[in-house]
């Protein structure tokens, strides 16, 4: 079977738009970078995000940190 280049996941950063519950992907990518720490994200590992600033957390407590008052 021939396998097209441009065939399988996208690659490169996506453009997400973050809701309570989820997110919509705008662009298709594999991943999103993270707003405290600038590490890439990929997408089934994305699980903290801000619907308020439309941004994206490595971790709980890159979360915790950027969202404290």
């Amino acid at each position: 079977m021939l396998m097209n280049k441009n065939s399988g996941p996208p690659k490169g950063e996506a453009k997400l738009q973050y809701g309570p519950s989820g997110f919509r992907v705008l662009r298709a990518g594999n991943h999103v970078f993270c707003a405290m720490s600038g590490v890439p994200i990929p997408l089934d590992e994305l699980r903290y995000w801000s619907v308020q600033h439309q941004e994206a957390y490595a971790s709980a407590q890159l979360a915790t940190e950027r969202l404290a008052p």
